[in-house]
């Protein structure tokens, strides 16, 4: 048996999609003779808990968890929006807190979770100069803060070092709202430095990896593989509820940001209202899951159209939410370095196997659907073409013939027990690395 020590700042009860990647893996490392343990952050600052996760974690696995020094999560969002351009007038305390926050937020490179990393190193050194030192320590980001651990991994010279990448960190930091600006100039170097340290680099998708070796050319291609996200069969009950017989309903599931942002579906649902009313009063929309505040707008008057903000639920409970309609979204809309990302949830949709729209511009998620064979894939801000297909697929359900499977293939590849075996062999090839 080989012993691993995942490196992560999510962890149950952390809830959200990039828990799943790491935590299926610890559940699975076993079967492929690989003994997981955990370095996980004791008081995390995060929007998100989901208790239900806890019955994923391996029976005695060792999980160690470090204290970060950031501020809760309220206080953070509540310091956030006294300084935000919308906030009313505040009191000059408040203000004062607005800027001091908007400063720490601007300078915490390359993320706010660097606050971690006292504590977290800390451990990691006590870890690897105990007797309990692991063959492997992968590090998995975001937060890409969590890869500034590696150079210490490398320098104690005990263990081999295999870094993660479930998201681009390059993409991370010049596209997404949440990254600082010291973040956005710092993340280069910095990323350059922690990849030299690296034995192996696993990524979530092809793209990931070529734009990884396009960057940064010194990498040895051998040394980096790609084993996307995944499902997990045990995540599905044996029996499944069935969608309504006297509405149509289309579900979402996952949280709701500028990657995500369903602008282009929610014109569509006003354009079909406004084209076939009677037809439309048939379409009931469901987001389930959190929406940031930069999207919240896109939302209003909604409800009166049949759209319904859940907000977020545990995870054993969405899948028998996206059991109970008849198709299923994915969306990712057309922002800079889309085209290379999954969004974790589209794997789970491909083993539910619902009909599922996919608003997706060119790039990785509509090739993946088109080869599966998941349902129509259509650009996420054309509006005239989405409310086409939402009046194909309402006529057809008021027919009786909307189809209740999509019939999806090529799926068993991501399936999380297989994809443990692949994390088991490229630690193997880290270990044989680092004995060179």
């Amino acid at each position: 048996m080989l012993s691993a020590l995942l490196v992560t700042y999510v962890w149950p009860p952390t809830g959200g999609a990039g828990v799943g990647r790491v935590l299926k893996l610890a559940k699975y490392l076993p079967s492929h003779g690989v003994t997981p343990a955990v370095l996980t952050v004791a008081n995390p600052s995060v929007p998100l808990r989901d208790d239900s996760l806890q019955k994923d974690i391996p029976l005695g696995i060792d999980v160690i968890r470090a204290r970060t020094f950031e501020p809760g999560y309220a206080a953070k969002q509540a310091a956030w929006q006294t300084q935000s351009a919308g906030a009313p007038r505040r009191s000059l305390v408040k203000r004062a807190i607005g800027r001091a926050a908007a400063l720490g937020k601007q300078a915490l490179a390359p993320d706010p979770q660097i606050l971690w990393q006292p504590a977290a190193q800390a451990a990691l050194v006590a870890r690897l100069g105990s007797a309990k030192r692991d063959d492997v320590v992968f590090i998995t980001a975001p937060p890409f803060s969590t890869f500034l651990s590696a150079p210490i991994v490398r320098a104690m010279r005990r263990s081999a070092l295999v870094l993660d990448y479930r998201d681009e960190w390059i993409t991370y930091r010049t596209q997404y709202e949440m990254m600082s600006r010291l973040g956005a100039v710092l993340g280069g170097p910095m990323e350059h430095a922690v990849l030299r340290c690296a034995h192996m680099i696993t990524t979530a998708t092809d793209s990931f990896r070529e734009n990884l070796l396009a960057h940064f050319p010194f990498l040895d291609p051998d040394r980096v593989v790609t084993i996307e996200n995944g499902f997990d069969p045990d995540d599905f009950p044996a029996t499944l509820p069935e969608p309504p017989t006297d509405r149509f309903t289309l579900t979402y599931a996952g949280t709701v940001f500028n990657l995500t942002s369903p602008r282009g579906l929610l014109g569509a649902i006003k354009k079909l209202h406004a084209r076939a009313p009677a037809l439309a009063k048939k379409l009931h929309v469901k987001f389930i899951g959190r929406i940031v505040d930069t999207e919240l707008d896109a939302f209003e008057g909604m409800d009166a159209l049949g759209v319904e903000r859940v907000g977020y639920i545990d995870k054993d409970k969405v899948m028998p939410a996206l059991a109970a309609s008849h198709m299923v979204l994915c969306a990712l809309d057309d922002v800079p370095g889309v085209e290379r990302v999954f969004p974790a949830k589209i794997f789970e949709l491909l083993h539910l196997d619902r009909p599922c729209l996919t608003l997706a511009p060119a790039g990785e998620l509509r090739t993946l659907v088109e080869r599966c064979q998941l349902g129509p894939v259509i650009a996420p801000r054309d509006e005239a073409a989405i409310a086409d297909a939402l009046e194909k697929a309402l006529r057809a359900f008021e027919a009786g013939t909307f189809p209740r499977k999509a019939g999806a293939i090529g799926t068993d590849r991501y399936d999380r027990r297989v994809q443990a075996g692949q994390f088991a062999d490229v630690f193997r090839d880290a270990v044989a690395l680092a004995g060179t």
